[in-house]
């Protein structure tokens, strides 16, 4: 009965008063060693939650099909959480909405940590590819400032830049500055990439 009364007054010096091991030692006139080994049996019990089944449970392996179904489409064709909240109103679920929005963010943000979106490297071969884009300048010639348009070509695999200057952006300029590009490269690449 002493034991515990002196094992349960360390503990509360110990975690309660936030008093230290020499403190302690001072107090009770008990070895340090004893102390310590008190203590060490005597961590602080942590909360455990228990996970219990809500009435979106039975709903969740359906949420989770539609989402990853859903990944594949472009972003403007995906279901928003209101049109999944209905399908699942139709099968039964009598929860409120706010539990599938949380479901929701929570998958999503639990698929940004783990890498588990649809976020694809770009990863392109040699010729594959290439972005073109505009832009203006100012040009000194004999005194007097011109006013340039550059058409700016760079191929995505090896970072290259062509440049050309044009007095002015029209379309006999924009298929000059691609018909350079290309006789220069020796060839067409597949594919153009728009710039934003």
């Amino acid at each position: 009965m002493i034991t515990t009364v002196i094992y349960a007054k360390i503990r509360r010096m110990y975690f309660r008063e936030h008093l230290t091991i020499n403190e302690i030692k001072r107090r009770t006139s008990l070895p340090r060693s004893a102390i310590r080994k008190w203590l060490k049996e005597a961590e602080e019990p942590q909360y455990q939650r228990r996970k219990c089944d809500g009435k979106l449970t039975p709903f969740e392996l359906l949420l989770k099909q539609a989402l990853k179904a859903d990944v594949h489409c472009p972003k403007r064709d995906r279901r928003l959480g209101s049109i999944l909240f209905e399908a699942i109103q139709k099968g039964g679920h009598t929860g409120c909405y706010a539990q599938v929005t949380k479901f929701l963010r929570n998958d999503r943000n639990h698929a940004a940590v783990t890498g588990e979106s649809a976020y694809v490297p770009l990863k392109l071969e040699l010729g594959e590819a290439f972005q073109f884009d505009w832009s203006e300048g100012w040009l000194v010639m004999g005194g007097i400032h011109h006013k340039l348009q550059a058409a700016h070509t760079r191929l995505c695999a090896s970072c290259a830049v062509w440049l050309a200057a044009y007095p002015t952006q029209s379309h006999e300029m924009l298929f000059d500055a691609h018909t350079r590009v290309f006789t220069a490269l020796g060839g067409v690449l597949k594919r153009g990439i728009p710039t934003t």
